[in-house]
């Protein structure tokens, strides 16, 4: 079991660098800051689509109905935590060039790495 916790949490990472990363669009970013808003929710369904993907890959398709609570919860959880990091640094005016951006896509991405945390530890309890 601990080398599928370990394989679940290495494909989590990787996932989640490719869709926030590298297939991320221009009208996602922009749409991240509305709430509902389709290109936002999008971003954050295409993380909860991974995120089946990645747990049906680990742990296989017995496990279906698992793989599709946890990518429902990392779904809702993106949303909101790229919805508030989206309206911070909008509500202060921080652009890349503020420090304060780059604390809060920091606190943004650690709040990810915590979601896939909490997600591993899910499938050990």
């Amino acid at each position: 079991m601990n080398n599928y916790v370990f394989a679940f949490l290495i494909l989590l990472q990787i996932k989640h660098w490719y869709i926030d990363f590298v297939n991320q669009t221009e009208e996602e970013v922009a749409g991240k800051g509305i709430y509902l808003n389709y290109a936002g929710m999008w971003h954050s369904i295409k993380h909860g689509i991974g995120t089946v993907f990645v747990s049906s890959l680990v742990f296989g398709l017995d496990y279906w109905f698992f793989s599709l609570v946890i990518g429902f919860i990392d779904l809702v959880l993106h949303y909101h935590i790229d919805w508030a990091k989206m309206n911070i640094n909008k509500k202060y005016g921080y652009t890349i060039e503020n420090p304060k951006f780059w604390a809060w896509l920091g606190a943004d991405q650690m709040a990810h790495q915590l979601t896939y945390i909490g997600l591993v530890w899910l499938t050990v309890v």
